[in-house]
């Protein structure tokens, strides 16, 4: 092991002082290592204070700038620019400060009293900042205004914690007195990040929303500056081994580059995994969390193991650890092809299946990746006499990582095969020599050989269907899937399926409920087109013109395998983040339409809060209309009632209506109108006879004003009831992105559940529907009747056993219909299968299809069409 001079300047000066403190009677009672073991605390609970702020303030980022990917990075940049900036501009203060204990408290007085501030400052930079970038920013600007924001607002605090680290080195030191502490302070505040990055998550943000988790974190920086006071006054030894420490500039531009380029491809490899990850795991808040906590346990075990090993800085450990950090990378490319099979065995545990997951993909690399950033920093230590330089150095390759990862690697080689450039990346950094050759020989064989490996596609294609189109992009995988039937769909990362040919009626009656309830709309904002069905559904509305909004760039490359070429030209589509969007837009719109968003997903719970709902209200014309889709087959009971109580927040007149009565894909609308009012019933039959308009709307049902009515759910009054007391999903308090567990296993529940819980919880009054008139009290009766026809059709459709198809299906849903139809002879979704169903036996039992046609006429008697059938087809007249 080579001599250490600074370390031989540690040990001389420590003898120096202990003989002085012997001679004097001034020696402290604690020894050296309880001391040192006394920081260990403080030195995690850092870590564990930095992470949980990095996770709450990008949260809190993504509010105002969105989940574009180019604001996503900018976010990135700023962040750790702060990092590199504090370590930078702190390096030297922390070295030459008589004592790094005060400077230390001072930092984590600064992050607190910053963290303290920021629960207002930051909210209200970003309520301002959309508005500044415009509707439709290019991504220069985007990027700007994204990387400003963070910069400038988090500043003083990123700055502090760049400085954290090296003011810990130092502490560290002086308590051990031992030179050689880098990797593990490194180590242990990574620990302590690993920590903050779980409790936050699933404790303390889902318990007491963002606001709450800032003050306790900020309550932890004050205990770690209180308690390093407190250690440091029973300890005053050391200082003038930090004082024989000579700063001196870093004399390798190697170990320069080196710093700079693993912080960048060490980073760029966490983009891409969790970029893979995306596609086969549930993309949850939870799922970030395990990915970003499997990552730290990693980096933390190799600061660790490095700082165990007790093994000096020298070219052959760096060159063994450069190779095996681009080996374990191409292991995790070799695991990757493989991931959905463990994502399938793992899922039964839940969140600690994908947790494990996460480890198997991230623990190996992440261990070589922090043992050599322990390793890097120690010889940056042994060179100037801190560790700041070597912070701020690798942070400056990490701001830029995810925008080298998501705007080169992955457009140029794919997600998968850009984990191949990283591994190079790390194998070009070997020391020149014969050596380098010789550890780089196994990693670049391994790397050519998955070269020209085959791209694992990671798309779930049904047996005997096709995969047609793949549009991969930085935020998501976008395909085009055709089924063996020749049903075709978009397929997003893998797993979710967002519409297709067989859901066309569907989607375009997603937009024609709120456009006819609208008297006279010219305008309509679609937030969300996935498949462009409901915005094309939109635009056959006369005289209605339709904008779209839509987030990922990729599923609008796809729109062509989905829409008809005659109507694209009439769409406009912007893709931008729809929050964002709808703060920084200046225009009125008489009717907005918010698709389906899986609450579960990380980024859609957003678009349920109070204040976006307020921003929606805002860009509402007069006697505006806004629809909120809920998928009640992705969302659990809790959920849907934040969604409610937060809607009524906004819209008092909030009312709940379905799209259809399928109790496979059931869906329910919030609507909310700008000023309140009645329906006016008369209005809606006069649009519905119009000539231009009912030709285009009765193809959906939409013949008569009770097809329309009779999907009225609820009012305010039995909305507020059926959600209760509760909390609301706000930016502070996401109470719907953190229930993520819960509505993911809503997704194995039977899809009816939540609809039947609705239908039975709620009793909807048709004076809450109607406005005032003599036609009232008549039209109240029929709807009251055609509302319990409708539940009864529920009921009989979730009863259902399996799948029945011809006679089997006629036996088992025949019942449940005709007790319908006995309820309400209006209600056509039950009388169209039933007379469906008396044709078809016509052919094949004739005996069965006559005994069905007359309850058919006892259930509807003033119906004519089964009468008719019955008399043409056998001769018989049902009196």
């Amino acid at each position: 092991m080579q001599s250490d001079p600074d370390s031989a300047a540690i040990a001389s000066a420590d003898r120096l002082a202990n003989a002085v403190q012997l001679e004097t009677g001034s020696a402290r009672s604690w020894p050296t290592a309880s001391l040192g073991w006394a920081l260990i605390p403080i030195v995690t609970a850092s870590g564990f204070a930095g992470l949980g702020y990095e996770i709450v303030w990008t949260r809190q980022l993504s509010l105002a700038l969105g989940t574009e990917m180019m604001a996503v990075l900018g976010a990135i940049a700023g962040f750790f620019g702060g990092l590199a900036l504090g370590a930078f501009a702190l390096d030297e203060l922390i070295r030459r400060a008589r004592s790094a204990w005060h400077v230390y408290a001072m930092l984590e007085g600064v992050i607190a009293v910053w963290g303290l501030v920021n629960i207002w400052l930051l909210p209200a930079a970003g309520r301002a900042l959309p508005p500044l970038l415009g509707s439709e920013p290019s991504p220069a600007l985007l990027w700007t205004g994204s990387f400003a924001l963070p910069t400038l607002v988090l500043l003083p605090a990123t700055m502090a914690m760049g400085g954290t680290l090296a003011a810990l080195e130092r502490m560290t030191r002086e308590a051990r007195r031992e030179a050689r502490v880098t990797a593990g302070v490194y180590g242990a505040n990574t620990a302590g990040a690993l920590a903050g990055t779980l409790v936050s998550t699933f404790l303390l943000i889902p318990t007491l929303g963002f606001s709450g988790t800032l003050l306790c974190l900020a309550g932890v920086n004050l205990l770690c500056a209180a308690g390093a006071l407190a250690v440091e006054a029973a300890f005053g030894t050391a200082r003038a081994a930090t004082e024989a420490a000579r700063p001196e500039p870093v004399r390798e531009l190697r170990l320069t580059i080196t710093l700079f380029a693993t912080g960048l491809l060490g980073i760029a490899f966490e983009v891409l995994v969790v970029r893979l990850a995306a596609q086969v795991m549930q993309d949850t808040v939870y799922t970030f969390a395990g990915l970003l906590a499997a990552y730290l346990l990693g980096t933390a075990a190799g600061g660790l193991l490095w700082q165990r090993s007790g093994r000096a800085a020298q070219d052959g450990d760096l060159r063994g650890l450069l190779a095996a950090t681009a080996l374990a990378c191409l292991a995790t490319a070799l695991l990757a092809p493989y991931v959905d099979r463990l994502v399938e065995v793992a899922s039964p545990a839940g969140v600690v299946g994908e947790l494990a997951v996460a480890i198997a993909l991230f623990l190996a690399p992440s261990t070589a990746m922090g043992a050599l950033f322990g390793l890097l920093a120690q010889r940056v230590r042994d060179q100037r006499g801190s560790v700041g330089w070597a912070v701020g150095v690798n942070s400056l390759g990490a701001s830029i990582a995810p925008l080298v990862a998501a705007q080169l690697l992955i457009p140029a080689f794919g997600t998968w095969k850009a984990l191949l450039p990283v591994t190079l990346g790390y194998l070009l950094l070997l020391p020149a020599g014969w050596p380098a050759l010789a550890w780089s020989a196994a990693p670049a064989v391994l790397a050519l050989v998955l070269w020209f490996y085959p791209v694992p596609s990671l798309t779930r294609v049904p047996s005997g269907g096709a995969l047609l189109a793949v549009r991969e992009g930085p935020m998501a995988t976008a395909s085009v899937v055709d089924e063996a039937s020749g049903t075709r769909y978009l397929d997003v990362n893998g797993h979710f399926r967002m519409g297709g040919t067989s859901s066309v009626r569907s989607d375009y009656r997603q937009a024609m409920l709120p456009l006819l309830l609208h008297q006279a709309p010219h305008r309509a904002l679609f937030l969300g087109i996935g498949t462009g069905a409901t915005v094309v559904g939109g635009s056959q509305m006369p005289g209605v013109s339709v904008h779209g909004v839509e987030l990922s760039r990729e599923v609008v490359d796809l729109l062509p395998w989905f829409i008809n070429p005659a109507a694209a030209p009439a769409l406009r589509v912007t893709v931008a983040d729809a929050r964002r969007y709808v703060a920084a837009d200046t225009s009125l719109h008489d009717v907005i339409v918010a698709d389906l968003f899986h609450p579960a997903l990380d980024g859609s719970g957003t678009l349920y809060t109070v204040e976006h709902f307020g921003a929606v209200k805002r860009r509402l014309a007069p006697q505006g209309i806004f629809c909120q889709w809920l998928p009640l087959y992705q969302l659990d009971l809790p959920s849907l009632r934040a969604i409610v109580r937060s809607f009524l927040d906004v819209y008092p007149d909030g009312a709940a209506w379905l799209n259809h009565y399928s109790v496979r894909t059931p869906m329910l609308a919030l609507i909310g109108t700008r000023d309140g009012g009645d329906l006016d019933t008369n209005a809606l039959a006069d649009r519905l006879r119009d000539p231009a308009i009912g030709p285009v709307v009765r193809p959906l049902g939409f013949a008569a004003p009770i097809d329309l009515l009779g999907q009225y759910l609820a009012g305010p009054r039995a909305l507020a009831a059926f959600a209760g007391e509760g909390p609301r999903n706000t930016d502070d308090f996401p109470f719907v992105t953190f229930d993520a567990r819960r509505n993911v296993h809503a997704l194995t529940a039977a899809p009816w559940s939540l609809l039947l819980a609705l239908t039975r919880g709620v009793q909807p009054d048709p004076a809450e529907l109607l406005a005032v008139g003599p036609e009232r009290d008549a039209l109240s009766a029929r709807l009251s009747a055609y509302w319990r026809a409708r539940n009864r059709f529920l009921e009989a459709g979730a009863a259902l056993p399996g799948d029945p198809r011809g006679a089997a299906l006629i036996e088992a849903a025949s019942l449940g219909l005709l007790e319908a139809l006995r309820l309400s002879p209006e209600f056509d979704p039950a009388y169209g299968p039933l007379m469906s169903m008396a044709k078809s036996l016509i052919g094949s039992d004739r005996t069965a299809a006559a005994g069905l046609l007359r309850q058919i006429v006892d259930a509807a008697p003033s119906r004519g069409e089964a009468r008719e059938l019955l008399l043409r087809e056998f001769g018989l007249r049902k009196q």
